[in-house]
């Protein structure tokens, strides 16, 4: 059966990111992409400008319009923009008993621009990570949940795995992109009685990394429902690493571009 996906979050006019790349996604590896959006973003590879958060009652109704109707098998969240925001997902996810939850703790753009308030940052902690199935946040962003100064290595990434799974999600996995002197991208799932895995991909160069943390989250989202956690962590990290490799031939934008999300999919001479 193919799995039906659900993406609530923000959108991404040059397509690399957001909303876009989920659809984007969902799609590359087999599922049927349903959206819900939190707010309308004028971005593109060069950073973002600004951003219009919808009305919180506006979002919940796009939630009730697919949960009413659609099954759906997977959720993933990534841009919430505020707290009342995160409070309306929230109340929606709980009153529709939605399982496979998939959040990505969206707080900053690869350009550097803050897409949550800060005073949200309490309302993703409190009320959504414990919804969530599997919490996928960077270093960056799991020193804001934890509330600690940055500063990572290999070893404080391992002591933050409990802290982090504490918060309520029943998986964590913590991505170690912004590792610095690695050759390695690391990744640390971390799971119930204590497991603790490890996805390691080489590091490619390239400066078309532009959505990266919306399409891993999405795609472990996609996957989640045939493959369980790990399972779907493992080739959402492989589908990844073949999506950034195939970047190079996109032509998108003078800034951080996208990764080439149907890699797999188009032919070469089309590519």
């Amino acid at each position: 059966m193919i799995p039906n996906v659900l993406s609530i979050a923000g959108t991404d006019p040059s397509g690399g990111a957001g909303i876009q790349a989920d659809i984007k996604a969902f799609s590359a590896l087999g599922a049927y992409a349903c959206s819900a959006i939190t707010a309308v973003v004028a971005q593109n590879t060069r950073g973002v400008r600004s951003f219009v958060a919808l009305e919180p009652e506006f979002v919940a109704e796009q939630i009730d319009a697919v949960l009413e109707d659609v099954r759906i098998d997977a959720v993933k969240i990534g841009m919430i923009a505020n707290a009342a925001i995160a409070e309306a997902i929230a109340d929606r996810l709980r009153h529709h008993q939605v399982r496979n939850i998939v959040l990505d703790p969206v707080m900053v753009a690869k350009s550097g621009h803050a897409l949550l308030a800060p005073e949200a940052v309490d309302a993703v902690r409190d009320l959504l990570v414990p919804l969530a199935t599997i919490v996928t946040p960077n270093l960056p962003e799991a020193a804001v949940l934890l509330d600690r100064q940055h500063g990572w290595s290999a070893e404080t990434m391992q002591a933050a795995l409990p802290e982090l799974l504490a918060l309520g999600s029943d998986w964590v996995l913590l991505k170690g992109g912004h590792l610095e002197g690695s050759a390695t991208s690391a990744d640390l799932l971390a799971g119930p009685a204590g497991s603790v895995e490890t996805f390691s991909a080489p590091r490619l160069h390239t400066s078309n990394d532009h959505g990266t943390g919306c399409t891993l989250s999405s795609a472990i989202a996609a996957l989640l429902p045939r493959y369980g956690v790990a399972g779907a962590v493992g080739r959402a990290k492989a589908y990844l690493h073949a999506a950034l490799a195939g970047s190079e031939a996109l032509d998108v934008g003078g800034g951080h571009g996208p990764v080439h999300h149907f890699h797999a999919l188009w032919a070469a001479e089309v590519a």
